[in-house]
């Protein structure tokens, strides 16, 4: 390949950080080029499909496209169409059916199984000198939901095509993004907590997705919620790109890739030009230098893919711990998130600014850590402070350097803030 080809696959996806975007390519080809804009013609790789009133793709095309482009949304903007009946955007009716469609796809999706993992997230609102001066909660809108489930529903598309055109011989070489299954050790610590929180539904040794689902339905609107949500994310396995199709264990697929997104993940862009040359038969040789090529690929965009999001999770932290150093000696209202030995994590959620609470600050008893329960016990007192518990907290120290945050108990204080 090319020398941006190079960079591109050694980079393997966009980086985005709170203040800005590492792109995986140029800016001239990823915001430019290769980027719609209104009114310009773009060649694209369509997947273009025919969806019943069940949500069944009955009939689909992939092939090499021109798209004109007649207008840039924004989410919010889409957003205050669908919610408004007497809009009179042009462009209202279309959104309207789009977003019927989309939600018929989503309620098929859910009922066969699909994990909906809505987790919080949070923006920030920077200064010139890009300190953050306000954390704003992210708000899902139906618009994101209803770009998410065409995604879905193309990525799908796109690796069905792949087995059909296989034939019955074996799968042409192709990049899968596949999810496992749990292991049995992490689903038996899931269990665990759960307990440890009250609820005592059986949780089965074998969990399907939808057994995933009932737990998190189970929970929704209740206190534990975003830390059950987190919990039961962190017994997932990750998500990874392979040549062998396990299936997608999260959304409940037994076909799945990534390619919708080839500005800015490096998978994507190879399943388009896979995709491409499949147009045409393919010799043997071809095929065993694809296989040897895409393993490497695989291998590359996962690990990549891991680096960015831990970048992305500390850019976010960095800016967290930032604004909460501005509000020290503050008092906030949060959440016990995780309790060891040592003491127990915090988490203020408006903001999911995390922070420790000693147990050495702790000082109006002897707490000792009881791992049955997830929780800390007064010995003097009996006084529990059990996972998911709400508690008062102070800010009292706040490591720039490090990145840490350190809170104090606070025992009863009417002013607390929860934002």
């Amino acid at each position: 390949g090319s020398a941006v080809d190079e960079e591109a696959r050694r980079r393997g996806t966009s980086i985005y950080l709170v203040d800005r975007v590492v792109p995986m390519l140029p800016e001239h080809l990823s915001n430019k080029l290769c980027s719609l804009q209104p009114h310009e013609d773009r060649f694209t790789f369509s997947c273009l499909m025919e969806i019943n009133a069940e949500g069944e793709v009955v009939n689909y095309e992939i092939k090499p496209s021109i798209i004109h482009s007649k207008r840039r949304f924004t989410y919010e903007e889409v957003q205050a169409i669908l919610d408004d009946p007497n809009s009179t955007d042009p462009y209202a009716d279309v959104l309207k059916e789009m977003n019927q469609l989309s939600q018929l796809l989503r309620r098929k999706r859910l009922a066969e199984g699909s994990i909906d993992f809505d987790t919080p997230e949070v923006k920030f609102r920077l200064d010139e000198a890009g300190k953050p001066v306000e954390i704003i909660p992210v708000e899902r809108l139906e618009s994101h939901m209803l770009i998410e489930e065409f995604m879905l529903m193309a990525n799908q598309t796109v690796t069905k095509h792949i087995q059909a055109i296989s034939g019955n011989g074996k799968p042409l070489p192709f990049i899968y993004r596949v999810h496992e299954k749990p292991d049995k050790e992490k689903i038996q610590k899931f269990r665990d907590f759960l307990r440890a929180l009250g609820y005592t539904y059986s949780v089965k040794q074998k969990l399907t997705p939808r057994d995933f689902q009932k737990i998190l339905q189970k929970i929704e609107g209740t206190k534990d919620e975003v830390l059950v949500k987190e919990v039961a994310l962190r017994t997932m396995m990750k998500a990874v790109y392979s040549q062998n199709n396990v299936g997608h264990f999260g959304l409940g697929f037994e076909y799945y890739t990534h390619f919708t997104s080839p500005i800015r993940r490096y998978p994507d862009l190879v399943v388009h030009r896979l995709l491409k040359e499949y147009m045409e038969p393919v010799p043997r040789k071809r095929i065993r230098e694809l296989k040897k090529y895409l393993k490497q690929v695989c291998q590359t965009s996962s690990e990549r893919e891991r680096v960015a999001l831990e970048a992305e999770r500390q850019s976010i932290k960095i800016k967290q711990v930032e604004w909460i150093a501005k509000h020290k000696g503050e008092i906030f209202k949060g959440i016990i998130s995780g309790v060891t030995a040592y003491g127990m994590f915090v988490e203020i959620v408006p903001y999911l600014i995390e922070g420790l609470v000693h147990i050495d600050s702790m000082a109006n008893d002897f707490y000792i850590y009881s791992e049955k329960t997830y929780s800390l016990i007064g010995k003097e007192s009996g006084r529990q402070y059990r996972l998911g518990d709400e508690v008062t907290i102070q800010v009292a120290n706040v490591d720039l350097e490090n990145n840490t945050v350190d809170f104090k108990l606070v025992e009863s204080a009417p002013e607390a803030e929860t934002a």
